[in-house]
């Protein structure tokens, strides 16, 4: 389900910064994989006190033999109990616990593991030269032995816990998780448990989500934290208001929705039959605003037909059926005299095929794909190309627009580590920019980035193949499937933009709106959130 300085071209679709030498020692790097600067994020405050209990994600379901469960705790911290399935060799017992940043130690269940782990700490305390050892030099030489490597990665482990750093900490924990080291995972998992909190600042909340994701992933239950919730689901009127909060906190929304249908006004401003297939029809609350500014097109309003594709959970959200939507609009177009009519496909987007857009002869037709394409699985995932299939079919209809909404991230085929660093720096600015609206321990807030964001969150970095459906594209990429489809861009007119700078004067000034070649970026600080452009045959 996240901007008024300039923002530069360097910003977008970069690689993140080099963490070869943030997250792992030398001889682990990260490279050719880079991720973003750290930002101030040192010194991360261990706990946030929060009188209400919260739950959040359900991790206990999972691989065999292996069971995780997570929730919050009184003071908004998650605790976590994990019992996972080690290698033999480790003799790792469900007890083992690691410590605090002050002992940075583990208990060992195993009296040969002990004694191997007390001659790493005697080496990495003892033994200084470990401060200056070229471990590529060495390895190189033959010289290097297991027990040299394994104490350098425990003096740099209880290093890094000493200091603190909750990114960091983050980072090397995926790092680990990569490597398939589940000792090391373990230890730092409990560790971040202790700093992170749904009410703390921006980087602890999205670490809290981060850390249920790396759980998840552990546990293989990533895809059914993303069907539900641990807690009892809230009602459908409580889960509306959530995303009405976000919708009002955050101009991303907003955006979208006013971008995209001014590219439509203006292409369909001398027709007379408009036909709009929205791909992902929600509330429909998208076309409020434009059945208002078709009904004062001089000259007298169109008749307006719009086909409303359904996604499953939008039933949920809405506490119906497509009618309620149908009805709304209906109700709405009457009452500024729009002649008017809705068509519902109560289907998946994956599920479209051309029969079910009830296409008529002599009317202009748009397409809105908002927020929605990146559900669509590609030739990653299967044998079936659903995003490159739906433009075609898109294609053969001849629109006159199609406009497109998305978020300006990469971890559609990106592996598990850089996924996970893309995934830190884009929600970490959407959390950034709410942390402005709303207090920290604001409970409507708590909700409102549970429901709307954490399952995001937990999917991207817990799931892999069909069950990751959070699978977005630069724009780059998206530019590269509307141009082998055969759609060339449609520049989003000035007064679009200036649309949209007016709305952004109401919100923060580290929003930042920046256009570029016929693209609006919509971003926060020096961060792109969303894009939104449109295409014509």
């Amino acid at each position: 389900m996240s901007q008024t300085p300039k923002i530069t071209g360097k910003y977008f679709g970069q690689p993140v910064q080099e963490l070869e030498s943030y997250c792992w020692p030398p001889n682990q790097s990260l490279d050719p994989y880079q991720s973003g600067s750290d930002d101030g994020s040192n010194g991360v405050q261990q706990s946030v006190h929060n009188p209400d209990q919260y739950c959040t994600l359900d991790s206990s379901s999972g691989m065999q033999n292996t069971s995780s469960t997570a929730s919050f705790s009184p003071d908004g911290s998650p605790a976590s109990q994990q019992n996972y399935s080690y290698p033999l060799e480790l003799h790792h017992s469900p007890e083992n616990a690691c410590g605090s940043p002050i002992s940075a130690s583990c208990v060992i269940d195993n009296e040969n593991d002990l004694g191997h782990m007390i001659r790493q700490l005697e080496t990495a305390m003892l033994g200084s030269d470990l401060d200056n050892f070229n471990l590529h030099a060495i390895a190189a030489s033959g010289r290097a032995t297991e027990d040299s490597t394994e104490a350098e990665r425990w003096k740099y482990m209880m290093d890094m816990i000493a200091r603190g750093d909750l990114k960091e900490l983050l980072c090397a924990c995926a790092k680990a998780i990569e490597n398939k080291d589940m000792y090391m995972a373990d230890c730092l998992i409990t560790q971040l448990h202790q700093m992170v909190s749904v009410s703390g600042e921006p980087l602890q909340r999205l670490g809290a989500y981060m850390v249920e994701g790396l759980v998840a992933k552990l546990a293989s239950s990533g895809s059914s934290i993303y069907k539900a919730l641990k807690c009892k689901e809230p009602a459908n009127a409580e889960l509306l208001s959530y995303m009405h909060i976000l919708y009002e906190i955050c101009p991303y929304f907003k955006f979208g929705h006013m971008s995209a249908n001014g590219a439509i006004a203006e292409a369909m401003k001398e027709e007379s039959r408009v036909h709009i297939i929205d791909f992902q029809i929600a509330q429909g609350s998208q076309w409020l605003t434009l059945i208002h500014a078709l009904a004062a097109r001089p000259g007298g309003p169109p008749s307006i037909r719009i086909t409303g594709i359904d996604d499953p959970t939008s039933t949920f959200a809405r506490g119906g059926g497509l009618e309620i939507v149908g009805q709304r609009l209906r109700k709405l177009a009457e009452s500024c005299n729009v002649p008017f009519e809705f068509h519902a496909a109560a289907i998946s987007g994956t599920e479209v095929q051309l029969e079910n857009l009830r296409i008529q002869p002599g009317e202009a037709i748009a397409v809105n794909f908002a927020m929605v394409l990146h559900h669509m699985p590609d030739e990653s995932v299967g044998t079936e190309n659903h995003r490159d299939r739906l433009l075609r079919l898109v294609k053969s209809l001849s629109p006159k627009v199609v406009t497109l909404v998305e978020q300006e991230a990469n971890t559609n085929t990106a592996p598990f580590l850089p996924r996970f660093l893309e995934t830190m720096d884009h929600y970490l600015a959407i959390f950034e920019s709410i942390d402005v609206s709303l207090p920290r321990e604001h409970k409507e807030r708590i909700n409102t980035e549970q429901h709307c964001l954490a399952r995001e969150i937990v999917n991207i970095i817990a799931c892999e193949g069909p069950e990751r459906v959070e699978r977005h594209e630069l724009l780059g990429k998206w530019r590269s499937r509307f141009i082998m489809a055969g759609f060339t861009p449609s520049p989003l007119s000035s007064f679009v933009n200036a649309t949209i700078k007016t709305l952004l004067q109401s919100y923060c000034d580290k929003y930042t709106l920046e256009e570029r070649d016929g693209v609006l970026y919509l971003g926060w600080m020096n961060r792109a959130i969303i894009t939104s452009c449109a295409w014509k045959c």
